[in-house]
């Protein structure tokens, strides 16, 4: 099995003063974890007027986001404060009846049973990245990170709102989250002070020019759909614009709308990119990993691009992506504010209190995984004993507020990084170091410079495709 160790940030062996650990927390959250924090089951401390637990066990994952998940529902104050000004009242930030409401209105359409609608045009679209990579002269270097972003902007666009979104219009969107994360705040004093929600939280300029950016895309987008009709197409944004809540009947207005089409963009490109990207990077390292991953392309898939059928038939192409989100999984940390006085293991926690689960962490702890800091796919192969339990592994979070579009942005990855590699390799660029970021979500750096390289393949007779893969997609 392979051998590769991944980059990751010095853990400092003792405990940080709270001075010591903002000041690291503004540069990047993954900094503030101690080597210590790696083996501990269940943590407790104070930063400046908040009470903080960290639950880094399966059975105090288990107690917090599910058995209960009622006291933990709302996200915590930085999470709110940071993302608010582009999602608004969103799923990913609301709670309480808002929450609820929308989860009823947004989940459905796009629970799992609409992936098989979305996966032709999921595997046309990465056929046509495709293409554009094959047209490239040998040796291109590329900024894997942008590439992987323009892709997932393009996929979620064609099967959420039902368009093209186009270079121009993918580059706006895909810049626009840059930006906004670089100029984000990472943490929020007054919040940790004690101070209330409803006081002003300070954003630069150069933020709201980020949401700006995004927000014009939406409304075109928004605007082009009422303007032209669903013309018969499946998309999110149709079911959207019908759905009516249960109780008033009444339809989402134009600003909801646009905040959860907001939500669902960021959860479903800018996530699923960092994916991809994590992933190239690690197949670059590893080439017995990568190996392994040509060679079932190549027994299964032929020529032929996947159809979703074939995503049971490609385990270890699974298993990459499934090792690429334990080492690094697109939301790090997930913190909640507790809505009332709780108990966690037996100890009180106060109302206010921040109550985190931290996949960075958890998905690493030495008590849970065998050579946790190492890039070994088998270990989710049939057979393995790993994960432990699925709340040691919660990449799309857990319990109640557990990712709605999880096995969207799973087949989603799969699919990319089956049609991508069937027919080229990534290199990393000599004297690059990638080192890992966390602001709002983990990412590779600022951009991932790779050279592109055609494959050279040995395909002597591939499984034929599946009875139910869509017909299309074989050719």
């Amino acid at each position: 099995m392979s051998a590769f160790v991944p980059p990751f940030p010095h853990r400092p062996p003792d405990r940080l003063s709270a001075f010591e650990l903002i000041r690291r927390a503004r540069r990047s959250l993954l900094e503030i974890w101690t080597e210590k924090a790696f083996e501990t089951q269940f943590m407790e401390t104070k930063l400046l007027a908040r009470s903080v637990f960290v639950c880094n066990s399966p059975d105090t994952v288990q107690e917090a986001f599910s058995q209960h998940a009622a006291s933990f529902e709302r996200k915590s104050p930085q999470m709110r404060h940071a993302l608010s000004p582009l999602l608004g009242d969103g799923l990913f930030i609301s709670d309480g009846e808002t929450w609820r409401r929308r989860r009823k209105l947004v989940g459905p359409v796009i629970h799992t049973s609409k992936v098989s609608l979305f996966a032709p045009v999921m595997v046309d679209t990465i056929v046509e990245a495709r293409d554009r990579w094959a047209a490239l002269p040998p040796g291109t270097e590329i900024d894997a990170l942008s590439q992987m972003a323009e892709l997932t902007a393009e996929i979620i666009c064609r099967t959420i709102f039902g368009r093209q979104l186009g270079g121009g219009h993918a580059r706006e969107v895909v810049e626009g989250f840059s930006d906004y994360q670089r100029h984000v705040g990472q943490t929020d004093a007054l919040s940790l002070l004690g101070l209330p929600d409803w006081l002003p939280r300070w954003h630069g300029r150069a933020l709201y020019r980020s949401v700006a950016r995004i927000h014009a895309v939406l409304d075109g987008i928004i605007a082009d759909y009422r303007a032209r009709g669903a013309s018969g197409e499946t998309s999110v944004i149709g079911h959207l614009l019908d759905a009516r809540d249960e109780e008033t009947g009444e339809r989402m207005n134009d600003e909801a709308l646009r905040n959860e089409a907001a939500v669902i963009f960021m959860a479903g490109h800018e996530t699923t990119a960092n994916t991809l990207a994590w992933a190239w990077f690690l197949l670059s390292q590893a080439p017995d990993v990568e190996a392994k991953l040509h060679a079932e392309l190549d027994t299964v898939l032929g020529d032929r691009p996947p159809g979703l059928a074939d995503v049971g038939r490609l385990p270890y192409t699974r298993a990459v992506v499934e090792e690429t989100l334990r080492l690094y999984p697109p939301v790090p940390i997930l913190a909640r504010e507790a809505t009332e006085e709780e108990t966690l293991r037996g100890r009180r926690v106060p109302k206010g209190s921040l109550v985190m689960v931290v996949p960075w962490v958890l998905h690493r702890h030495k008590q849970l995984w065998d050579r946790p800091d190492h890039f070994v796919p088998e270990r989710f192969l049939d057979g393995s004993p790993e994960p432990v339990s699925r709340y040691a592994y919660v990449p799309f979070s857990i319990g109640p507020r557990v990712c709605a579009g999880m096995s969207f942005a799973t087949t989603e990855s799969i699919l990319s990084l089956a049609v991508l590699a069937q027919h080229f390799r990534l290199r990393l660029k000599p004297g690059h170091v990638v080192e890992p970021v966390c602001r709002l979500t983990l990412r590779p750096g600022e951009t991932l410079p790779m050279f592109v390289e055609k494959r050279e393949r040995k395909v002597a007779s591939a499984a034929p495709p599946a009875a139910s893969a869509c017909p299309h997609l074989a050719g």
